[in-house]
């Protein structure tokens, strides 16, 4: 597979993230202080021969680094992130596996959704780098959790988003009689440390930063205050309730916003009135005479 690193300012202006586009680490995250302390991992020795490196975090699908002041960010993160991203693509080991580090101590706990028929289960590690869908299992070649999941036979459709699995059941299962059997089954793949999404999976459009910040400079200027307000009031909340919910378009001439609602809030009996009720009433009062209507489509 081929990596792609994006740098993410940190609210520490000593520590600078190097964020890959896939996982680079089994669900653990690892921190180093010097060289010495790097002895199992390769990726971290080689970085600390930079003689401004002080501390390097590895964790999920990115690499943190704290600098000593003998240089600014501005001057040396392209070196860093095109070193970084060059180790990766050529197959360079992060770190060594261990028999002690193979399993990581995962909970996961169980919460219910608006919609009935989904139950986002949250667990205490980050599981993928941006959210996937699946319908079927035909969906899910790329998948291997998702693919497990739709052997339950009760398993409609599964939503992941960073840190939770939301499950869409069929009407033959009450939640009652599954939903330890399908905590206890999430929970135990992960601390496996069993792939999420394969390393091999063809690459979605990948949502780093830097992609994100570029198509949204394409936009026009109403479309980039719908996004902001989106991501700002709306996204925070969807995500608690196990959803997704994403921006596709905007006709200025009909005054109409298009958005993707996925995850729980995809088919749910009460996202209409959310829909009507909060986000179009929202877009229709901040952005005057700009917005009359918002129209969902199911993810």
């Amino acid at each position: 597979m081929t990596y792609s690193i994006s740098i993410i300012e940190t609210s520490n202006p000593t520590i600078l993230k190097f964020e890959a586009d896939s996982f680079i680490t089994k669900h653990e995250s690892f921190e180093f202080n010097n060289i010495d302390e790097a002895k199992s991992s390769p990726l971290a020795q080689q970085l600390f021969y930079l003689p401004f490196v002080k501390k390097v975090y590895i964790s999920n699908n990115f690499v943190a680094i704290e600098r000593y002041n003998i240089v600014e960010w501005k001057d040396v993160q392209e070196e860093v992130s095109k070193q970084i991203e060059d180790y990766l693509n050529s197959g360079g080991l992060v770190v060594t596996s261990s028999e002690d580090r193979k399993k990581v101590p995962v909970t996961v706990y169980a919460e219910s959704t608006p919609n009935p028929s989904v139950l986002k289960f949250v667990a205490n590690k980050k599981l993928v780098t941006h959210s996937h869908e699946f319908t079927s299992i035909d969906d899910t070649k790329y998948a291997p959790l998702a693919a497990e999941l739709f052997h339950f036979p009760f398993v409609k459709s599964v939503f992941i988003d960073e840190n939770f699995v939301s499950i869409t059941k069929f009407d033959i299962a009450e939640w009652n009689d599954i939903t330890m059997e399908l905590r206890e089954f999430i929970r135990i793949y992960i601390e496996n440390g069993k792939d999420i999404i394969s390393a091999n999976a063809p690459k979605q459009v990948a949502k780093t930063e830097a992609y994100i910040d570029s198509e949204f400079e394409q936009r026009d200027d109403i479309s980039k205050e719908i996004i902001n307000i989106l991501e700002e009031y709306v996204k925070p909340a969807v995500a608690s309730d196990g959803g997704n919910i994403e921006f596709q378009s905007y006709d200025a001439q009909e005054k109409k916003v298009k958005v993707i609602l996925q995850g729980a809030c995809s088919g749910c009996p009460s996202s209409t009135f959310t829909l009507k009720n909060g986000i179009e009433n929202m877009l229709k009062e901040m952005l005057k005479g700009h917005v009359e209507t918002v129209e969902a489509i199911n993810g």
